[in-house]
C-alpha cells in the first residue's frame, strides 16, 4: 500500500497549477495593497484573507498530492469536486476580486487589452446571461451530472486533457453557482434576496440523488476503481460508499450554512453589508476603473 501511494505521489505535477495561482495571489495582493494605501477603508482585510484562502483550496484540490490520489480513490475524487465547486468559489468571490485584480495588473495591459475586451458587445451580453441565477444553477448542476456519468467519468480518468477540463468546469460552474449567493461587488442582484435559500435548497436535490445512488448501489459504478491501487485499505465498493457519504453530508452542510445566514440577513436588515464599505468602494472604484 505504501509503495502504491509513493508511486501515485511521484506522478503529481503541481507546477502548472501553482504558477497561475501564485500569479493571481500576487496580483490581488498588489492591487489590494495599492487600494488600501489610497483608501484604507476600501476593502476589508478579511476579504484579502478569503481570496487567498480560496486560491489555497484550489491548490489543495488539484495542485497538491491530493491530485495524484484521485485516480485510485473515489473518495479523494469526491473531495476534489466538493473543494472545487463548493468551498473555493465562495471564498474567492467573498474577496471582491474584480477591483484588486484590475488594480494589481499592469495598467498598460488593463488599458490596451482588458478594457477593450470588457467593452465588447458580445462580452457584455455574455456577462448579462451568466449573471442570471437560473443559468448559474443549471450550469453547476449540469456539470455535476455530466461528469459523473460513468462513461464520461472513465474517459476523464484516461485522458489528462479531459481530466483538466473536468476540474476547470467544476471551478468555473462553482463560481457561477455561488455568484448570486455571494453577490460580489460590483455585481447587481438579479433575483430577490429571499429566493437564495430556495436556490440553495434546490441545489441539494441533485447532489442527494447522486450520492444516494452511489451509497446504496450494490455494485461498483465506475469500473476503473476496482483495478486501481488500494491506498486506504478499503475495497472499491467501500470506497464508493465513503465517497457518497462524504458528498451527501458535506454538500448539505455547505449549502445549509449560507441559506441560514441569508435568511437571518433578510429577517434582520441590520446584518446586511455595511453601507459605508460599499459607498467607499464604489467611489474609489469609479476612479480606478476609468482606465477601462
Amino acid at each position: 500500500m505504501i509503495e502504491n501511494a509513493q508511486t501515485l505521489l511521484r506522478s503529481c505535477s503541481p507546477l502548472t497549477v501553482s504558477g497561475p495561482l501564485c500569479l493571481a495571489a500576487i496580483l490581488y495582493t498588489r492591487g489590494w495593497t495599492r487600494l488600501c494605501a489610497a483608501r484604507p477603508n476600501l476593502i476589508s482585510p478579511w476579504r484579502l484573507t478569503a481570496f487567498l484562502a480560496g486560491l489555497a483550496v484550489v491548490w489543495l484540490s488539484i495542485g497538491s498530492p491530493l491530485e495524484a490520489l484521485d485516480e485510485a480513490s473515489l473518495t479523494v475524487h469526491m473531495v476534489q469536486h466538493v473543494l472545487l465547486m463548493s468551498v473555493s468559489p465562495p471564498l474567492i468571490l467573498l474577496g471582491w476580486p474584480a477591483l484588486p485584480l484590475l488594480r494589481g495588473s499592469p495598467q498598460s495591459v488593463v488599458r490596451r487589452a482588458i478594457g477593450p475586451f470588457l467593452r465588447l458587445k458580445a462580452v457584455k451580453h455574455a456577462r448579462h446571461l451568466v449573471a442570471n441565477p437560473v443559468v448559474c444553477w443549471f450550469a453547476a448542476i449540469l456539470a455535476l451530472v455530466v461528469w459523473h456519468v460513468p462513461g464520461v467519468f472513465e474517459a476523464a480518468l484516461r485522458r489528462d486533457w479531459l481530466h483538466e477540463l473536468e476540474h476547470a468546469s467544476f471551478l468555473a460552474t462553482g463560481l457561477l453557482f455561488w455568484w448570486p449567493v455571494v453577490q460580489p461587488w460590483p455585481s447587481v442582484p438579479r433575483a430577490p434576496r429571499w429566493s437564495i435559500p430556495l436556490y440553495l435548497f434546490l441545489a441539494t436535490l441533485p447532489c442527494d440523488m447522486l450520492s444516494g445512488f452511489l451509497a446504496f448501489c450494490d455494485r461498483v459504478v465506475y469500473s476503473s476503481h476496482p483495478s486501481a491501487p488500494r491506498i486506504f485499505g478499503m475495497s472499491a465498493l467501500q470506497d464508493q460508499e465513503c465517497a457518497a457519504a462524504f458528498m451527501w453530508v458535506s454538500v448539505t452542510v455547505i449549502l445549509l450554512v449560507p441559506a441560514v445566514m441569508v435568511t437571518m440577513e433578510f429577517l434582520s436588515p441590520q446584518t446586511n453589508r455595511p453601507e459605508q464599505e460599499l459607498r467607499v468602494a464604489s467611489a474609489a472604484a469609479n476612479r480606478c476603473l476609468e482606465v477601462l
